[in-house]
């Protein structure tokens, strides 16, 4: 029988929600493909907890200036992923990659501090 949300074993409880979730997605899917219960537990909850780590906000996207406006640009590259001649206009697209992607945004003064994080 298929785990739900609101049926599934005990030692997935104490997981958090969105990775217990995963969990039951994985044990499913291990019990559809012949796995036995007792080896299909221990299986999900442990990709499970590896797909929490890694998903929770992978990439990070920086807003800087520089002699030509605004830019966006992704952790580690070296070039620009996007340009714009307002800080209005980065931040915007900033927060639509957040949203779309993920990860974070590190909103850069002129002077090239950190002013804040986005990751919501």
């Amino acid at each position: 029988m298929p785990w739900t949300k609101q049926d599934y074993p005990n030692s997935m409880k104490n997981l958090p929600d969105e990775t217990r979730e995963k969990a039951i997605e994985i044990g499913n899917a291990l019990l559809d493909d012949g796995y036995e219960e007792g080896r299909a537990i221990p299986i999900a909850v442990s990709q499970a907890e590896k797909w929490a780590d890694n998903d929770t906000y992978k990439d990070e996207y920086l807003l800087l200036s520089d002699e030509d406006g605004w830019m966006l640009r992704k952790e580690g590259n070296k070039r620009a992923s996007y340009r714009f001649e307002t800080k209005q206009e980065a931040l915007a697209k900033g927060r639509e990659l957040v949203k779309k992607n993920n990860c974070t945004l590190v909103v850069h003064l002129k002077d090239g501090s950190v002013e804040s994080k986005i990751n919501e």
